[in-house]
């Protein structure tokens, strides 16, 4: 075998993957989660230490609700580089989605120290910080502390176990005192709530810790406190003895559950529908979106106060299991009750989605100037770095393929200034190649070779090969026309 031969065997390797985890990102773009897991599994039986790759799976199992193997990831992607601010990001998201709003707001703060300008993690600490104060008061009477030790574990802010403050007590001085009335409250909860107060007596026990570094004694003391928590809103929400003419009216008509007794019931259905589109079963997802629909209509806003927002995630649902099917006229309908519904509420992330929806659908059958419409429109709305910098990638291709040169130009610079903004190099490329394309139409052909030698080198930084060949070839003939 000659050295040639072993050069190529040994760059093998780490073509696949390149490819791998390139497959993976595109797949998660593109929402399809459980397919773009098992490619960055597959990249990660290659190099299991792979951090990028790590956070990519990460996201994946978040959108996919598998919280814990989203955490479990994120970690690992920290093991080597403890301020590797992706991991630091995305053990944050996840923590915040397993409900450990406190530990989230942790390092939702340790990776704003080290990124200060970096968007998501201020709006990060702002929505930890609003779930604490809605499920137990306001975060300013918490103690944050934030130090620079190892990061594995996780330290236990003030307010979450040990020393309650005044504040604390006169909350839990609020719930129902009589175990008669918490066990209606708490239902099937009762049991748990009576198992860990006999927990927190085995001292032993207590005084042990989880492979996370967490005293056990902190856990146990943390459900607790969120049953209290929940005992304190059923009793306001669902009063247990109620007077006699009320209840006299409520035997003679009717009426259906309160809010919160839908919500499990709405939550575990959008997943349902969520799961089924991301498994490949278009046809399933809308099944099902429809019969749900079809029970929420029936509900009053009395019932339900959010029923336009959770009609608006119906349509949506149906909408992207009707384009996955590609029924793009339908799809296009209900992507657009979507947005209504969602500017009559004034809700804007809703109103963002909507906006991407009917986006794609459109650039999609080519109706290219339609497309650019509602992703201007989206632009506003949007604060996660990534998204825009692809939003802004997206709407530049569209005037390229229009042959408008100038606004593709125009926006490609403004993706790459917001992919430089963000680190990722993998946008930072494509979004080079659409300046470089665009200098091309317009002759500047000294830009042009200067942008794809940048995508070039950033390709070369991923050992993305493909792209790497794809890049020279055009840089190659972009260089042709400078010795015209």
């Amino acid at each position: 075998m000659s050295d040639t031969d072993v050069d190529n065997e040994a760059q093998k390797p780490k073509d696949v993957f390149s490819t791998l985890v390139a497959v993976g990102d595109c797949l998660y773009l593109k929402g399809v989660y459980n397919k773009a897991i098992d490619s960055y599994t597959a990249a990660l039986s290659m190099k299991p230490d792979d951090k990028t790759c790590l956070v990519g799976r990460s996201k994946c199992y978040l959108r996919m609700g598998q919280f814990e193997n989203a955490l479990k990831d994120a970690e690992a992607s920290l093991k080597e580089d403890k301020t590797f601010f992706k991991g630091l990001y995305q053990k944050a998201e996840a923590l915040y989605y397993m409900g450990k709003f406190e530990f989230a707001l942790v390092f939702y703060h340790r990776g704003q120290k080290l990124r200060p300008l970096m968007q998501e993690f201020k709006l990060g600490i702002q929505k930890a910080e609003g779930a604490i104060e809605n499920s137990v008061g306001s975060p300013s009477s918490m103690k944050l502390e934030i130090k620079n030790e190892d990061t594995t574990k996780m330290e236990q802010p003030v307010t979450a176990t040990q020393h309650l403050t005044t504040e604390k007590k006169q909350r839990n001085q609020k719930i129902p005192k009589s175990e008669k009335t918490t066990k209606k409250l708490l239902g099937e909860f009762y049991s748990d709530k009576k198992f860990l107060e006999n927990l927190l007596n085995n001292e032993d026990l207590t005084k042990s810790k989880s492979k996370g570094g967490e005293r056990l004694q902190d856990v146990i003391q943390s459900c607790l406190t969120s049953l209290d928590t929940c005992t304190k809103f059923l009793s306001q929400k669902k009063p247990i003895c109620s007077p006699e003419g009320q209840r006299k009216q409520k035997s003679t008509k009717p009426h259906r559950s309160p809010s919160y007794d839908l919500v499990p019931f709405l939550l575990k259905s959008l997943d349902e529908i969520d799961a089924e589109l991301t498994s490949g079963n278009a046809e399933g997802s809308l099944k099902k979106a429809v019969e749900v629909m079809n029970i929420v209509q029936g509900w009053s806003e009395k019932d339900m106060p959010d029923k336009k927002e959770v009609m608006g995630s119906l349509h949506s649902c149906i909408g992207n299991a009707l384009f996955d099917l590609g029924d793009l006229d339908k799809a296009l309908e209900h992507h657009q009750k979507d947005l209504e519904l969602a500017s009559g509420c004034k809700l804007s992330e809703a109103m963002s989605r909507a906006l991407d929806n009917i986006g794609q659908i459109y650039a999609q059958i080519g109706q290219y100037n339609q497309a650019i419409g509602f992703w201007e429109k989206k632009i506003p709305l949007v604060c996660d770095g990534l998204e825009k910098t692809w939003l802004l990638h997206n709407i530049g291709c569209c005037y390229l393929e229009l042959e408008r040169y100038n606004e593709a130009r125009d926006y490609g610079i403004n993706s790459v200034t917001a992919a430089d903004e963000i680190a990722d190099l993998k946008w930072q490329i494509n979004a080079n190649v659409l300046v470089a394309q665009s200098e091309l139409k317009l002759r500047n052909f000294e830009t042009s070779v200067s942008h794809f030698e940048r995508a070039l080198t950033q390709a070369r930084l991923q050992d993305d090969h493909s792209a790497v060949n794809a890049i020279q070839k055009a840089l190659d003939e972009a260089k042709q026309h400078l010795q015209k």
